[in-house]
């Protein structure tokens, strides 16, 4: 069990880049649980660093819907090989893209 003391933490902002769809889910699963995003990353990292999985079979359940509503495709194989779309200075994605 861990000192009461040492879960006095200071945090900082950040400004992490992701993949536009995984923010989303994310974004949506932390207000499902009614948790800030900053508080949802933090307990997936510290439950990956114990070695933990950090969602229950409904969460994942949850996850798989999230997935499907933002037409996201991607798995843990893509991990480290996604590559980002530059967009040239004045131009726009086309809409649904």
């Amino acid at each position: 069990m861990i000192d009461d003391s040492k879960l006095l933490v200071e945090r900082v902002q950040t400004g992490v880049r992701m993949e536009k769809r995984l923010l989303k889910i994310l974004k949506a699963f932390a207000e499902y649980h009614d948790m800030s995003l900053g508080d949802l990353l933090e307990g997936i990292v510290l439950h990956a660093f114990d070695g933990k999985t950090p969602f229950s079979a409904a969460s994942l359940n949850r996850i798989q819907e999230l997935k499907r509503f933002y037409d996201f495709d991607l798995d843990s194989s893509a991990s480290h090989r996604l590559k980002e779309i530059k967009s040239q200075p004045g131009q726009r994605r086309a809409a649904g893209k």
